[in-house]
């Protein structure tokens, strides 16, 4: 462990630059210089770096009470309220507990069958040796996934205007996290308003999917008639106001499909690059599924399948970095953290980290196959750790393997010669230029 510098480095206006202009980079390069735990000061700000998974366990597990979360999140309430990502303290412990139920394994089980469903649909959709965008794919199929097993709505003919006010909505989180933009945001500036526009887009899906349940007053079983029914019985005891009701919808309705899209996009570019890897996969699915569709049995009966999404995962972490609050005078490894400072652990640099990960650039998922001996087990942790660790997880672990079985059933997917790769990292890891790759059939695929 390496020890950090005595005092914070002040971070002059060019590294503020570099830090918006390429965030990854700029961490990387942190880490680089000060070791596992960093410190700066950017414009009065204490900033802290942590890369050793023990100091981020100690934040978010053994001390999780002694923090809040950081900025970015803060800033996030513009968007998403005070739902379950964004609350703090007995206010998000009420809201877990209500929302618990509905990520119970046997009712992620029984959503099985309209993942595989709408993953199908989308397979007979495609054309042979045809270009997509496989980002776009991967958000519109999730997002109808979402929509339809906790929320009971049909959105696939609104997916383009979601997706396209999702996108408008994460870059202004981007510049959100510049100092003083609560008030910036104030003023009629061309990008606050394109905010404000699709925001009240994405409000009117929401919205929607609230009054036709109200309306029905049918109790389906899913995520929102719970929502509706519940009490709060460690509170007033009375049911979720429709502002409540928004913002957890709107939380779980972005972070249930964004992330897990994401995951795929670059899972399935992973596997364009490495044929070897897509052909074991291919093998798995093949021998576990023959000519059939996969059920909820079968994401346990695809190891292999799994292994491959979570070494995706380790190199394109869909949440790339942790931010927290420190609210109180606080220690860790022995270097003192003031209060406000704000706490950073990315799960892009600690999963990338050779301490850990031999080869860490090397696509190579047999990394799963077992505990490999000394790694901590917070050197991976693509669904952050502790009380505030993504209730979502077991969802998105069963869509993914699902998704990827059920696609690579019939399809290999190409990335188009030429189409450019890069990282976008705003609240969540993107691909910059989307992905283009040609939907090349299996031979036998659709036996």
């Amino acid at each position: 462990m390496q020890a950090a510098r005595p005092s914070p480095r002040r971070i002059p206006g060019l590294f503020a630059f570099l830090y918006r202009r390429d965030p990854l980079a700029f961490l990387q390069r942190l880490k680089r210089e000060q070791g596992d735990i960093a410190r700066l000061d950017l414009g009065g700000q204490p900033i802290v770096l942590l890369s050793d998974p023990e100091h981020v366990r100690d934040v978010l597990i053994t001390n999780h009470k002694r923090f809040h979360k950081g900025r970015g999140l803060e800033r996030a309430k513009t968007m998403l309220g005070d739902g379950l990502l964004t609350s703090e303290d007995d206010l998000h412990l009420r809201q877990r507990r209500l929302m618990q139920p509905a990520f119970h394994r046997a009712r992620i089980a029984g959503y099985a069958d309209a993942m595989v469903a709408f993953g199908e649909r989308t397979s007979r959709r495609w054309a042979p040796n045809a270009v997509a965008d496989i980002h776009q794919e991967m958000m519109h199929l999730t997002m109808a996934i979402v929509a339809q097993t906790l929320f009971g709505s049909d959105v696939e003919g609104e997916a383009h205007e979601i997706g396209e006010s999702m996108t408008t909505a994460f870059r202004m989180f981007d510049f959100a996290m510049y100092p003083f933009s609560e008030y910036l945001e104030k003023l009629p500036l061309p990008g606050v308003r394109r905010f404000r526009s699709a925001r009240a887009r994405l409000d009117a899906t929401i919205y929607r999917m609230i009054a036709e349940r109200r309306a029905s007053s049918e109790d389906r079983g899913d995520l929102l008639s719970m929502l509706l029914l519940a009490r709060d019985t460690e509170g007033d005891g009375g049911r979720m106001t429709d502002t409540q009701l928004r913002d957890e919808a709107m939380t779980l309705f972005l972070a249930g499909h964004e992330t897990t899209a994401n995951a795929l996009t670059w899972t399935w570019y992973l596997l364009s690059q490495h044929p070897d890897v897509e052909m074991e996969l291919h093998r798995e699915i093949d021998d576990v599924l023959g000519p059939r569709l996969p059920t909820s049995e079968d994401a346990s009966r695809l190891p292999y399948t799994r292994m491959v999404l979570a070494e995706s995962m380790r190199l394109y972490p869909p949440a790339w970095v942790i931010g927290r609050r420190a609210m109180e005078d606080y220690e860790v490894g022995g270097v003192p953290i003031p209060e406000r400072a704000i706490i950073l652990m990315s799960q892009y640099i600690i999963h990338r980290d050779a301490r850990w990960w031999p080869e860490p650039d090397r696509f190579d998922p047999r990394r799963f196959a077992s505990e490999a001996p000394g790694r901590p087990k917070l050197a991976y942790f693509p669904f952050g750790a502790g009380p505030r660790q993504c209730i979502g997880e077991p969802f998105a672990w069963m869509e993914g393997v699902l998704l990827l079985a059920t696609l690579a059933r019939r399809w290999r997917l190409r990335l188009l010669p030429g189409h450019p790769v890069a990282l976008h990292p705003l609240i969540t890891l993107r691909p910059k230029h989307g992905m283009r790759m040609i939907t090349e059939p299996r031979a036998g695929g659709d036996r």
